[in-house]
């Protein structure tokens, strides 16, 4: 176990401030501190649109007088604007109202450990570097035949260190990269005009893909999509393609956080313990995956965080919970608080992932007489209290197991516990987003056409 990245001013300049709040008559606090850099450009048509630098850090400072909480934040780390920053936060949190499930940490619960989960490159490009990243994303986007327009290409890096110091003996922090690209391109003219993207993310950037390649999945899958048909309205088999079905697990994962729950607000509230998914279903979570894009060592309130099962053999086995969560529900929290600098921790999940089936897409597919390959989806139709869920869609349709040609303007629709219970998982798992899920397969869902 180390510490990477620790940043000992940091912590020192974190400790003072909860000093000073302690003086000012806060009986517990703790402090958090997120410096960052970022460069980004954006091309179009092969020139450069713009170039953007910023650099800057935030820290933010909860305070608690008994059941009594505040927060409040601040750019400026002058030691009067300190000291004002203190006084303020105790003066507000002794004039609102009582909270029975605030407070930190008890000290035998923090962490004094964690792993080095690489999460820094050290390499900053160039702004040079990323303006020919991007014109070559664009470059190999736009020599795909048939893509006639662009929307441009993105490139981008940040970094960022993170340190919090609690007055229960916590003080850690580490820091966190991320490279980017990304491309939009346009097929086709007038009415029949399609548009698509493609992108990648990555800690270090080495671990991008090249331009190349991003451009030209971007391009292929635009084209792709050029002349699409109405389907008329049936209940058929619905695949989700991977770069959509995390958003499945996405909605999981909300259902499932300990804030929905202790407010009775989500469709699978009296389910923890039961089966949600079908035998051998298994969604993974893991905060220490190694250059991973939702990785971190510890949780927003010092607590540790590790690997587990949030669903094990289709059972739910857990819910997520911060401090405040797990206290109203009278449960032990599970490591997964998340916090910026101007707000309380909150529920949020880190890497995860729902594993991979033994059938390759095709196979998955291959029974199906009639049905739906989803490659995009629009709107936010999913509820969380009821599970009802309704996206507008379009793809390429199925028949007899093969895909067969574009279609459009489509609704899909289910029941997220209905559509649990059917999913199946291919083969394909690729850990690219976060939140990652291979090609998914749902029978028995609505699709609205004409």
């Amino acid at each position: 176990m180390t510490k990477p990245h620790f940043d000992s001013d940091a912590a020192t300049l974190l400790d003072d401030l909860i000093q000073r709040a302690r003086r000012a008559g806060a009986e517990a606090a703790d402090a958090l501190l997120v410096d960052g850099a970022a460069l980004s450009l954006s091309t179009r048509l092969g020139k450069p649109e713009g170039l953007e630098r910023s650099e800057g850090g935030d820290l933010g400072l909860r305070v608690f007088v008994g059941r009594r909480m505040a927060v409040v934040s601040s750019t400026d780390r002058n030691p009067r604007m300190l000291q004002e920053l203190a006084d303020r936060a105790v003066a507000m949190a002794r004039a609102v109202p009582e909270d029975p499930f605030c407070g930190i940490a008890d000290p035998d619960a923090v962490t004094h450990e964690w792993k080095d989960l690489d999460l820094h490159d050290p390499s900053e490009p160039t702004a040079e570097a990323l303006i020919e990243a991007a014109r070559a994303t664009e470059d190999a986007a736009r020599a795909v035949p048939g893509v006639t327009n662009s929307d441009g290409a993105d490139a981008s890096w940040s970094r960022s260190a993170v340190t919090l110091v609690a007055s229960n003996g916590f003080a850690g922090g580490y820091g966190v990269t991320r490279h980017a690209l990304s491309v939009s391109v346009l097929a086709g003219g007038g009415t029949g005009m399609e548009r698509d993207y493609d992108y990648h993310a990555t800690v270090y950037g080495s671990d991008l893909e090249s331009p190349g390649v991003i451009g030209l999945r971007a391009g292929e899958k635009v084209v792709a999509k050029l002349n699409p048909r109405k389907v008329r309205s049936q209940t058929v088999p619905v695949v989700f393609d991977p770069r959509l079905s995390g958003g499945l697990v996405a909605s999981l994962l909300g259902a499932i956080s300990g804030a929905a729950i202790a407010r009775g607000t989500s469709f699978l509230k009296d389910r923890l313990g039961q089966a949600v998914f079908a035998p051998g279903i298994r969604i993974v979570e893991d905060p220490h995956v190694p250059r991973g894009l939702r990785s971190k060592p510890f949780d927003a309130e010092g607590l540790p965080n590790h690997r587990r099962d949030l669903i094990d053999d289709g059972m739910l086995t857990t819910w997520l919970l911060d401090l405040r969560s797990s206290r109203q529900l009278g449960l032990v929290p599970t490591g997964h608080a998340a916090r910026g600098t101007g707000g309380p921790p909150a529920p949020s999940p880190t890497n995860v992932f729902l594993s991979p089936g033994t059938l390759s897409p095709r196979a998955l597919m291959a029974d199906i007489s009639q049905g739906l390959y989803v490659t995009s989806l629009m709107g936010q139709g999913v509820n969380g209290v009821t599970g009802d869920y309704s996206r507008g869609a379009a793809g390429f349709w199925i028949e007899n197991g093969v895909i067969t040609h574009p279609v459009s303007e489509i609704t899909i629709a289910g029941n997220l516990k209905d559509m649990f219970r059917r999913l199946v998982p291919a083969s394909d798992l690729e850990l690219r987003y976060g939140i990652d899920a291979p090609t998914i397969r749902i029978d028995g869902m609505t699709v609205a056409g004409t």
